[in-house]
Order: structure tokens, then sequence, then C-alpha cells
């Protein structure tokens, strides 16, 4: 079994990040979308296990975040910003239990 140790990353708008670099994650602010996507490529090239990503950006990087759910690691997930929730990442996680049991039992 590996016994990697995998680090945590955040990846968004400064104001929304900046809580999660006082808890200890490492942080990475960014401004537009193909900055996020440049960062996303990186941190999964350097033993980043889990991605927090902002829905925001998240938003305008459908793609991205569809080839990295087809990865195993680095798990990238959706998170609210501080102006609030979009239902993004409550969706995909609804998506991904319809996917895996056959339907939505949310």
């Amino acid at each position: 079994m590996d016994s990697k140790k995998y680090k945590i990353g955040v990846i968004g708008n400064r104001d929304a990040i900046l809580p999660f670099r006082m808890i200890g994650f490492q942080t990475f602010p960014v401004n537009e979308a193909q900055e996020a996507i440049n960062r996303l490529r990186k941190l999964a090239h350097e033993d980043y296990g889990i991605i927090y990503l902002t829905e925001d950006i998240a938003r305008e990087i459908p793609e991205t975040i569809a080839y990295y759910d087809s990865q195993v690691i680095p798990a990238v997930i959706p998170i609210p910003t501080h102006k609030g929730t979009g239902g993004l990442g409550l969706q995909r996680v609804q998506d991904n239990v319809e996917k895996a049991v056959g339907q939505n039992i949310l």
C-alpha cells in the first residue's frame, strides 16, 4: 500500500481562500480561469491529493474539472466562496451518488 503523504491545496479568489491559509492549508490565489487551470495542473503533479477550488472558478473550467473527475488523484472539490454557494458542490455530490447507486437517494 502506498504510504505517500499527500498535500491539500486551495485555489480561488484571494478573499475566499484566506481562511484556509489560517488553518494551515496551502493556498493559491487566482483571478482568471486559465490561471486556475495552470495551477491545478501544477498541483496535480506535485503530490496534492485534495485540491479545493472555489465554485466561482470551478464554473469557469468545467472541462478541466471533468478531466480530474476521471482521475483517482487529486480529488478536486468545489467549495463555496465567502459570498455564498452556487450549489455546484452539492450538485456534484448528488451526481456522483446517482452514478454510483443508479438513482439520487439524497
